[in-house]
């Protein structure tokens, strides 16, 4: 009993007790971290990662090319590109909790009338509407909210919340068996219902600020701890967005974490048509090898959270784009299963890895005052990375009947990509705002 006593006494049980409950009790901002680890769930299970088993079924259903489906995932990157900046200060200006509502109810009706698609102007018709409402009631507005919450532990909270992204890729496979078991029409009213029913009560609980409820960033800490945190991890310098946007920095990031989505885009749409079409792997058989990379991304996503609050998120981020890089030679070259595996170690780990840093990079080098129209002018430049990635491989795949060139050249730009964080160097809005004679670094 007294070793069990001292077991209990160790110092990770009594940091991760801080972490939790700073001030004696669970602290709020982690029960937001765990609505928006569920509501990324939900979109990452339904749609975003199952995207490439739908694509199979409308192939072959209405004979539509990989390239007229991958356009139509490519539209909704183009939506999101677009609505950004306007989406960013809707959440600056109403909370995230009225913008989540919103957009949950565009993309639980659109599920409902998708069942209803006949033509390809109706898809296309249809996908938009579906992608405006995952990206209202998605990543980006979660994101703000969670950012206004966490300062010290800001990695670590979007790293806990993106593990419901990589456990929806994970059970895609349960998607994948419906899809090809009882029909596309058929789970997608399941889908419908599920995001309305579940999400939209889920998100009532959100909350923009720590302040409405009467709570500090990060839950505030015991004054015996305070001397522990450093005054670069307390000091949260905000700089307006057209502060930002004159930086390199900026710019940097934002076609640094493009060319990343780069990647992630042209394997969510494409990877299960390789395997089915290229590979001769069933939809379920496929959607299985694809699930094996939310494995490795969960695994990321925990190193992630651990490794960005701790280390250089720069350097971090170059590892990383290295090894979408290799992931991407893998699935190029290699048909043996083992092989895919080494892909999916590959890419998921570093996809898990850098998640939580591009949202943390950002608010580090910008801080949380304008955080939501930053992120959203930033992704303006990064749609055009998830756009990419998916045409590229669509357009090669129609040319070619495989998307092996494909493959190694999203290798090469992700490998290459990399360089962009390496000039991602923190601004100093506090220097430039004593010395008013020195402009901005532009890019």
């Amino acid at each position: 009993m007294a070793e069990f006593s001292q077991k209990l006494d160790l110092p990770v049980l009594s940091r991760l007790d801080l972490l939790f409950r700073p001030g004696g009790s669970l602290f709020f901002g982690w029960w937001i971290v765990g609505i928006a680890a569920l509501v990324q769930f939900q979109g990452a299970l339904l749609w975003m990662q199952a995207y490439g088993a739908y694509t199979v079924l409308f192939q072959n259903e209405f004979g539509w090319s990989m390239t007229l489906l991958s356009g139509a995932f490519a539209l909704t990157r183009i939506e999101s590109g677009l609505l950004g900046p306007l989406q960013g200060w809707m959440v600056d200006r109403y909370g995230p909790r009225l913008i989540l509502t919103i957009g949950l109810g565009m993309f639980g009706i659109g599920f409902l009338i998708l069942t209803q698609v006949q033509t390809l102007l109706s898809y296309y018709l249809i996908v938009f509407l579906i992608s405006v409402g995952v990206s209202l009631g998605g990543f980006h507005t979660l994101m703000v909210s969670i950012v206004n919450w966490f300062n010290r532990h800001r990695t670590k909270a979007v790293a806990f919340a993106q593990i419901g992204y990589s456990l929806g890729g994970l059970c895609v496979p349960i998607v994948a068996y419906g899809l090809e078991h009882q029909g596309w029409r058929f789970m997608s009213v399941v889908s419908g219902g599920m995001v309305l029913l579940l999400g939209i009560p889920l998100v009532q609980w959100i909350r923009h600020r720590p302040g409405e409820i009467g709570e500090e960033v990060d839950g505030g800490l015991p004054v015996s701890n305070r001397k522990e945190i450093t005054v670069s991890t307390v000091t949260d310098q905000s700089s307006t967005w057209r502060q930002a946007v004159k930086t390199s920095s900026f710019w940097y990031i934002s076609f640094g974490h493009g060319i990343a989505l780069l990647t992630v885009s042209a394997v969510m749409v494409h990877l299960i048509p390789h395997l089915t079409f290229g590979l001769g792997l069933s939809l379920t058989n496929a959607s299985i090898v694809f699930s094996s990379i939310s494995i490795f991304q969960l695994l990321g996503l925990l190193a992630g959270g651990y490794l960005g609050d701790r280390f250089n998120k720069r350097w971090i981020c170059i590892l990383c784009m290295i090894s979408h890089g290799a992931g991407m030679l893998f699935l190029a070259y290699f048909e043996d299963f083992p092989l895919l595996i080494g892909f999916s170690m590959f890419h998921g780990l570093a996809w898990g890895i850098r998640g939580p840093q591009m949202v943390a990079i950002r608010a580090d080098y910008f801080g949380p005052h304008s955080f939501g129209r930053i992120m959203g002018i930033s992704s303006i430049i990064v749609m055009f990375g998830m756009i990419g990635g998916t045409m590229i491989c669509g357009i090669i795949f129609d040319l070619h009947g495989n998307y092996l060139l494909a493959f190694k050249i999203i290798a090469l730009c992700s490998i290459l990509g990399g360089s962009c964080f390496f000039f991602a160097r923190k601004p100093d809005f506090q220097h430039s705002l004593l010395n008013p004679d020195r402009r901005l670094q532009q890019f």
